[in-house]
């Protein structure tokens, strides 16, 4: 199953959940915003919304400074 994830071409073997996906990925969903298909995800739901064949996903991390 193929995906666009952060605007390049990600294969995965089958429909996973965000959350599932940031954990295959390595991400800390504490330390990201996702937008699912344009909709921007709240964390509370990251283990419900399913991506799927042809999804986009952009995952941004948060990044501290001063």
């Amino acid at each position: 199953m193929v995906i666009t994830l952060n605007g390049e071409r990600h294969e995965l073997d089958a429909p996973v959940t965000i959350a599932a996906l940031l954990a295959l990925l390595g991400i800390d969903s504490r330390r990201v915003a996702v937008e699912h298909n344009l909709v921007v995800v709240k964390r509370a739901a990251f283990g419900e919304v399913v991506v799927r064949e042809g999804d986009v996903v952009e995952v941004v991390n948060f990044v501290g400074g001063g």
